[in-house]
């Protein structure tokens, strides 16, 4: 072997306390297809390609706090998702089971909880 292995990012895993929840809301949310399904995991893909997001079932989940505060759960990560209308795409999200995080570090960007807790901040492109 010469160089350097081959590195694809395939999916971002969140865990959560119910995949299939999770999984429904971001599929909903995207308009993403579920892929592959378990008891405790399931994969979501944009059907017209990419990474995918896949959702792991912890018994133990604890969701992080936003925006983070000492002594608590901090956030992993979080997503960016970006959008064509900000308005639309908040109401759209909360209609479909996100809430309101705290306040917006930005003008043109709403933070939102996603069902487990998870930021997740839409924007404009």
């Amino acid at each position: 072997m010469t160089g350097n292995p081959r590195f694809s990012l395939a999916t971002v895993v969140l865990d959560c306390p119910d995949a299939h929840a999770l999984a429904d809301f971001y599929r909903r949310l995207l308009g993403w297809e579920v892929t592959c399904s378990e008891p405790d995991w399931v994969l979501v893909r944009n059907p017209e390609g990419g990474t995918g997001l896949s959702f792991q079932s912890e018994p133990g989940y604890r969701p992080p706090v936003w925006p983070e505060e000492p002594g608590e759960q901090q956030k992993m990560l979080h997503l960016d998702i970006r959008v064509d209308d900000l308005d639309a795409a908040e109401a759209y999200a909360i209609a479909a089971g996100a809430s309101r995080a705290g306040p917006r570090p930005q003008d043109d960007v709403r933070v939102l909880l996603d069902p487990a807790g998870h930021p997740l901040c839409l924007f404009l492109h």
